[in-house]
């Protein structure tokens, strides 16, 4: 039974997210940049939780560098 309601419960998640997406890009511009925009939103969520683990100094500035260009991208695409 807890099964089934975490699955409901992640649905509902997901669904709220998709709903809460046009109003948070405020509904206008290019519809066929939105899918882009949301992998480069997700590829610098996973740098950042990386840099908040990273313990080798060639490592953080790999990941440093990788975040100023998702930056750049992500600012290109406004």
């Amino acid at each position: 039974m807890a099964r089934g309601f975490e699955s409901k419960s992640v649905a509902d998640q997901q669904e709220e997210a998709q709903n809460r997406n046009p109003q948070r890009n405020g509904g206008g511009g290019d519809p066929a940049k939105l899918p882009k925009r949301r992998k480069l939103e997700l590829a610098r969520a996973d740098i950042l939780r990386q840099m908040q683990v990273a313990t080798a100094d060639g490592h953080k500035e790999m990941l440093r560098r990788a975040m100023v260009a998702l930056d750049k991208e992500l600012a290109a695409l406004q």
